[in-house]
């Protein structure tokens, strides 16, 4: 597949829609930073690796939305601190104040 239809598009549409409303936010808890950085790191590898599949696949759309997944995993990983991305606001939605001590 190489365009994308209406149906694909209504589908990411609601999986994310619902996603959002159900979303709460947790409440503060301590987390293990290695062990985390490491399944988002793990989890970017394996859709990067899924976009590869659908590519030679031939169904570019699904590519497509495998390399924003693992993009996504990346740049939430660097915006909560997991990944030092020295501020770089070109691959990440971060900025070297972020990270500054007040």
């Amino acid at each position: 597949m190489k365009t994308i239809t209406d149906a694909k598009l209504k589908k990411y549409f609601d999986v994310t829609g619902r996603a959002l409303k159900k979303i709460k936010i947790g409440k503060k808890r301590d987390i293990k930073w290695k062990k985390s950085a490491a399944d988002f790191l793990d989890m970017a590898t394996r859709y990067y690796e899924d976009a590869k599949y659908f590519k030679k696949k031939g169904d570019i759309v699904t590519a497509f939305a495998a390399l924003n997944y693992a993009h996504g995993w990346l740049d939430a990983g660097a915006r909560l601190g997991l990944f030092n991305v020295g501020g770089d606001s070109t691959l990440f939605t971060v900025d070297k104040e972020m990270f500054e001590e007040k």
